[in-house]
């Protein structure tokens, strides 16, 4: 391929990943700390993706070679914690194999191309007509007209797409019209589905109560892993770094079942 490349810089790759993911206009939760969270020598050679920045998939990139890794769920969730145990293995690992971090959240959740929402809603057959539910400014949540779609075949395309951790609650219309997509945690998008004109909506996961309120507001509910759902935004990422700069790209997989 003309212009291939064997390494790039680290400050490219960041950069890249600033700009395509919006970094500086997307506010995110705290802890999120989007961006550069560890860095490397300054050398990438392989791309890599994993939806958990944890010890595990440190070592399996180790294992791989990866020395870039994007992740959604990133290293500062929790308070700054000693630098012991668990959390001194994790860093050990990035600085004994020269891996740099890079972390994505809600950028990647709600960007309108290589976002969990919309890259779900694509495999889905479906297109995002309208974006809801803004956290300090930015929506997270898509919304899609789907026509005279049937749950029952909008259960069989999720069920092939998530087929270990589906799951449904079907109380609401049989054929929606309107689905909304919220990847990971959808608790926050309930309250604000009929303002949309919505029963549908497509998730990760929910909390045991929401059986109730499904049955009591007329809800579909579709549950299909925190995890699963939020592949699609870090590997896009990744692909295009891949193609950018030349680089091999691996997504690596932890096989969380939540």
């Amino acid at each position: 391929m003309p212009g291939m490349k064997h390494s790039a810089t680290l400050a490219e790759v960041v950069a890249y990943c600033d700009e395509r993911t919006r970094i500086a206009a997307v506010k995110d939760f705290p802890g999120s700390r989007n961006g550069l969270q560890f860095q490397n020598s300054g050398k990438v050679t392989k791309i890599g993706a994993a939806v958990d920045a944890g010890l595990v998939p440190f070592r399996m990139a180790a294992e791989r070679g990866i020395d870039f890794l994007v992740v959604h769920h990133g290293l500062f969730w929790k308070p700054q914690e000693p630098v012991t145990g668990p959390v001194y293995e994790k860093y050990a690992a990035l600085i004994q194999n020269d891996i740099a971090v890079y972390g994505s959240h809600l950028p990647l959740d709600a960007h309108p191309e290589i976002g969990n929402n919309a890259l779900l809603a694509r495999k889905l057959g479906m297109t995002v007509s309208k974006w809801f539910l803004p956290y300090e400014g930015t929506p997270i949540a898509a919304l899609c007209d789907t026509g005279a779609l049937h749950r029952t075949e909008l259960s069989a395309r999720l069920r092939t797409l998530f087929p270990k951790a589906f799951r449904a609650i079907e109380c609401g219309a049989e054929v929606p019209g309107k689905v909304a997509i919220l990847t990971g945690s959808g608790r926050s998008a309930l309250d604000h589905l009929k303002a949309q004109g919505c029963d549908t909506l497509i998730t990760g996961e929910l909390r045991q109560e929401h059986f109730n309120e499904a049955q009591e507001a007329g809800f579909n509910l579709y549950m299909c892993g925190h995890y699963a759902t939020e592949v699609f935004g870090v590997h896009a990422l990744a692909k295009e770094l891949g193609e950018r700069f030349g680089l091999p790209v691996e997504f690596v997989a932890t096989g969380c079942p939540l």
